[in-house]
């Protein structure tokens, strides 16, 4: 198999290229994969991870127009306090010409202004709210300082009904519930919910500095709700749903082809 036909994973089964201007999330998401990439290679350190940094010379960089979809952001979340950063941003990208896939962990007030703000770009906006649960309890535990369910479902709603196009990421599910997820919010999707596994979960916690008894327990109920089993139930459950697309940790479970080419599946 050669480099161009590697499977592909993670954000590029969405966007065949992303663009971010922060460094570090103030969502600090337990089992964050880019605050384990961030503290690897001595960008941030467990601790200071929530701590918002702009990245000016990315914030500045011209982003010319590319083929299909930039994901922004795929590194940190669209926050109240970088708001109007993130609505410049998206001016330019926009403006460009390119089709931007809006992936956040949604903030209501986030969201209304950019939907308020972009009224004449729907046709190049796709929004992605990540919702792996529908219990707040859940929620806080694993995406501690992130928006709760009430809120992120009203995010969805005003986006959907101001007439943009909408999807709904459960990567990672986090509970063995998500069921609920599907039928309480699929009536205001117009393109897909993606499915996922939760990726690496006790080197992610480990590393994330979040790997003590209670959360190493919970990573391990997870991993056993996400068996290989549960996951082919899943699987038939909702294999005829056109509206229901599957991340590459469930793919590899069920025997479906995971794709070689950046973004195809969007």
């Amino acid at each position: 198999m050669t480099n161009k036909e590697k499977p592909v994973f993670g954000t590029t089964e969405w966007a065949a290229s992303n663009v971010n201007y922060l460094k570090g999330c103030s969502n600090d998401c337990k089992y964050c994969f880019s605050k384990e990439m961030a503290i690897r290679f001595k960008r941030k350190t467990p601790e200071n991870w929530k701590e918002e940094e702009i990245n000016w010379e990315a914030y500045n960089k011209n982003v010319k127009q590319r083929e299909g979809y930039i994901m922004f952001p795929s590194t940190h979340d669209i926050t109240p306090q970088h708001l109007d950063l993130a609505i410049d941003f998206l001016k330019r990208l926009l403006g460009n010409g390119n089709k931007v896939l809006i992936v956040s962990k949604p903030s209501f007030e986030c969201i209304k202004r950019i939907c308020d703000s972009f009224a004449d770009y729907k046709d190049q906006i796709l929004f992605r709210f990540t919702i792996g649960s529908t219990n707040n309890k859940t929620l806080k535990f694993w995406e501690p300082n992130a928006p709760d369910y009430n809120e992120r479902k009203k995010a969805l709603v005003y986006a959907f009904e101001a007439g943009y196009q909408t999807s709904i990421s459960c990567e990672p599910m986090l509970d063995d519930k998500i069921d609920k997820v599907i039928e309480d919010l699929s009536q205001y999707v117009t393109d897909a919910i993606w499915l996922g596994k939760m990726n690496f979960a006790i080197r992610r916690l480990r590393t994330n500095g979040h790997l003590d008894a209670e959360n190493q327990a919970a990573a391990e109920q997870l991993l056993e709700w996400q068996n290989d089993a549960a996951i082919k139930q899943l699987y038939n459950k909702y294999k005829d749903n056109p509206q229901i697309k599957w991340k590459e940790s469930i793919k590899k479970v069920v025997g479906l082809e995971v794709s070689t080419i950046k973004g195809e599946d969007k």
